[in-house]
């Protein structure tokens, strides 16, 4: 079975977390649009989703799901989205297609956050994928300073901006034992948007394409 197959499998296995009649939320990204294609199937079954970025309401709208604003919403029961890294804590590394920061926004206004990817993506310990930090155009040389204090190797992202008009540095090198503490230690930089750390807020469940099909991994205790 393939690397895409195996998202696929993921993305069929979300479905099951859908709720009749109510909003989902829909990530970004290459297991999200699988899981947009299952969407489509079921599309009748919903009131509509929230988007975290363009690509996804794009592709939403082109297949007729309706897609809102998320200030027109009170009430999102489950979040569907992928992952860069994943540890056995359900904490995540996000970001790798530059959607972070709204990823982590309406993870943090939802119920439930559903993550689904293939197997490669569940690590012992994250920092293999480098951790994008979306940051303020001018403060981008300094958060780079500041991030090399931590140890990270930050590399900007040329030629990329974000659909907050942002920049994102990409911190190679980091072996993220404490993935909490350096999620808040990033944030509090004066010129950071997000850090791609979703640890505060980690994922509720974590469904992994495998080639033997779809399995459920809780949070370990």
């Amino acid at each position: 079975m393939t690397q895409d197959e195996m998202k696929r499998k993921a993305a069929e296995a979300a479905a099951e977390y859908v709720v009749a009649d109510e909003i989902v939320g829909v990530g970004t990204g290459s297991t999200v649009n699988h899981f947009i294609d299952v969407l489509a199937d079921m599309k009748s079954t919903i009131e509509g989703a929230v988007s975290s970025s363009e690509a996804s309401t794009r592709l939403m709208q082109e297949r007729g799901i309706q897609v809102f604003d998320l200030n027109q919403v009170s009430n999102i029961p489950v979040y569907i989205d992928g992952a860069d890294e994943s540890d056995h804590y359900l904490n995540l590394i996000k970001g790798g297609g530059g959607a972070l920061t709204r990823e982590k926004i309406i993870a943090g206004a939802s119920d439930k956050f559903v993550c689904i990817a293939d197997e490669s993506k569940l690590v012992d310990v994250m920092g293999t994928f480098p951790l994008p930090v979306e940051v303020i155009p001018m403060a981008r040389s300094y958060i780079a300073r500041e991030l090399v204090k931590l140890g990270g190797r930050p590399v900007w992202r040329e030629n990329f901006v974000t659909d907050n008009g942002c920049d994102i540095l990409d911190v190679h090198d980091l072996q993220i034992m404490e993935p909490v503490k350096l999620e808040n230690e990033i944030n509090k930089m004066a010129g950071v948007v997000t850090v791609g750390l979703f640890c505060n807020r980690p994922a509720d469940v974590l469904i992994l394409g495998t080639p033997d099909g779809a399995k459920t991994v809780m949070p370990k205790s």
